[in-house]
């Protein structure tokens, strides 16, 4: 019989709001967290927004001295972890360290770093590089220090997979507890990319939005769609077996019941032209949920905004779900917080089991006319309060990596 998973935890940072709490209500009022970027001067950028966290102090979370080690993605996931296991109510002195794990992915890691010290290289030459340059840089340091700050010595790993790494995350940190690897996992993902090689790498690449207006930016769906926006933050979650949250006697939020994934094989950025990959993790999931389509009654969509996802992710759920795709509430959190990359998967996953918990999809914000293609419910205009007892959340990766996670009310 397989082991059951539940979410006890949860934590996020975001352009929104950084706990859980104000990121949901942030949702619901359908507040758009996108604004002039304010990191670097955007003189010669086409492309002058973005969605930062605001208010973000590292020592609110952390002792200044760690902080200091780590770059913003690091901190981000160490601040959403902290969140996720004061809620879920974890006792490191009463658990085996060794059977409490960490998969927290970035799909990039620190640019910033890396931005600075190749400068420093060219105008003071190699000697003057920063001797932490490589441990504040790579990307499984988010998942490094999360174990160090809370003393996780079981399973320590992360997922790189572009925009899918949250919801890889999540999953595999599933399947390791289900495999009998850890009793409880901390899971989910990070990112801080708003650099300029970041911005001006993803716009060489005709993948960001260039206008001016915040409300207009990111438009999941709308015909006027025209490239995403880029996001930073973490989303975290705490999940466990059923039989360990329940012998200590946590507060179970929600059910992991499926998770899929698949690759396109197609193409480094477009995803498959017929959905065919992103609806076969779907259908995966559904079947490792021993689920119908019918019984999902909301699907948070990667929903990026770019012309090539949103219609061809709307193939993805046709296909996937048949006839209930036309009567399935759907939305795309991105359209008011951005694009957190390798976070994304993290932060739609807590908006899954919010939606759940409060009976409550939010809308698409900004969301006015749906584009040729887009013919299904993407919650335009208002949010729905509605019973919300299952729902799935997909992510897409460049690379051709897509992800389903499917979350349901617990029920004993």
């Amino acid at each position: 019989m397989k082991t059951r998973v539940v979410v006890t935890g949860m934590g996020a940072i975001t352009p929104i709001g950084n706990d859980v709490e104000s990121f949901w209500q942030g949702l619901k009022s359908k507040t758009v967290g996108i604004g002039p970027i304010t990191y670097f001067d955007t003189t010669d950028f086409k492309c002058k927004l973005a969605a930062e966290v605001k208010g973000f102090h590292a020592k609110d979370y952390m002792d200044q001295k760690a902080a200091r080690r780590m770059e913003a993605f690091s901190q981000f996931a160490v601040a959403a972890s902290r969140e996720a296991l004061e809620q879920a109510g974890i006792d490191m002195e009463k658990e085996d360290p060794y059977r409490v794990g960490v998969c927290v992915g970035s799909g990039i890691g620190s640019l910033q770093a890396m931005e600075k010290d190749v400068l420093k290289m060219k105008e003071k030459g190699p000697s003057r590089v920063n001797p932490l340059l490589v441990p504040m840089m790579i990307s499984n340091m988010a998942a490094g220090n999360v174990a160090i700050q809370f003393g996780l010595k079981g399973k320590c790993f992360n997922v790189v997979t572009a925009c899918a790494t949250g919801t890889h995350s999540i999953g595999e940190a599933m399947r390791s507890i289900q495999y009998g690897e850890a009793d409880v996992m901390v899971a989910g993902g990070s990112e801080a990319s708003i650099t300029p090689i970041g911005i001006a790498g993803f716009t060489a690449l005709t993948a960001l939005n260039t206008t001016s207006d915040p409300m207009r930016a990111s438009i999941p769906f709308d015909e006027e769609r025209n490239g995403f926006v880029m996001g930073e933050g973490a989303g975290v979650v705490v999940l466990e077996s059923l039989e360990h949250a329940q012998a200590r006697g946590a507060r179970i939020l929600a059910e992991v019941a499926g998770y899929g994934a698949t690759c396109d094989a197609y193409h480094i950025t477009s995803p498959a032209e017929d959905g065919s990959g992103a609806a076969r993790a779907m259908e995966n999931a559904l079947s490792d949920a021993g689920m119908k389509a019918e019984e999902l009654d909301y699907v948070n969509a990667h929903g990026t905004s770019t012309h090539h996802n949103d219609l061809f992710e709307t193939l993805a759920i046709k296909r996937a779900l048949g006839d209930h795709a036309k009567r399935v509430k759907i939305n795309s959190t991105k359209s008011m917080i951005g694009h957190l990359l390798g976070a994304a998967g993290g932060v739609e996953f807590i908006a899954c089991v919010k939606s759940i918990e409060d009976g409550f999809v939010h809308a698409t914000a900004g969301l006015k006319k749906p584009g040729e293609g887009c013919d299904l419910d993407y919650t335009q205009g208002e949010g729905v309060s509605m019973e919300v007892n299952a729902a799935i959340s997909n992510s897409l990766g460049f690379g051709g990596h897509n992800a389903s996670l499917i979350v349901k009310k617990f029920r004993g």
